[in-house]
């Protein structure tokens, strides 16, 4: 009998292997996001010093509310022109994209393009 492993620990796997690449300095942060099954979650985070600059998430009560559902494109679109906004306005206009081991497709790639638009370089 062939055992698989979990989505969850192939994702983890390849998040590690392309973190192995990455890595945000001041200049240039690098924009995490992850997605459960319910939401979106994006933040910058600085890797040199360890702290998160800006995030947002399908959470935030103001995104909540824009959004019909927490779990779609829409959604995610939302949360990747939120942080784009919020980046902007720290002072932060270059990333580093860290899709999270995620393909890039779908809400991932909705939450990317959404942040280029809003004005964020990667």
């Amino acid at each position: 009998m062939v055992s698989k492993e979990s989505r969850t620990a192939v994702r983890e796997k390849k998040h590690s292997r392309v973190r192995y690449h990455l890595a945000g300095t001041t200049e240039r942060p690098r924009l995490s996001v992850f997605r459960s099954n319910n939401h979106m979650y994006a933040q910058i985070i600085d890797d040199t010093v360890g702290n998160t600059i800006v995030s947002a998430s399908t959470v935030d009560k103001e995104i909540k509310a824009a959004c019909e559902k927490t779990n779609n494109t829409d959604a995610a679109a939302q949360v990747g022109t939120a942080i784009a906004k919020r980046a902007l306005e720290k002072g932060v206009k270059a990333v580093v994209f860290d899709r999270g081991g995620f393909v890039y497709a779908g809400k991932v790639k909705a939450l990317a393009e959404a942040a280029r638009e809003a004005g964020l370089e990667f």
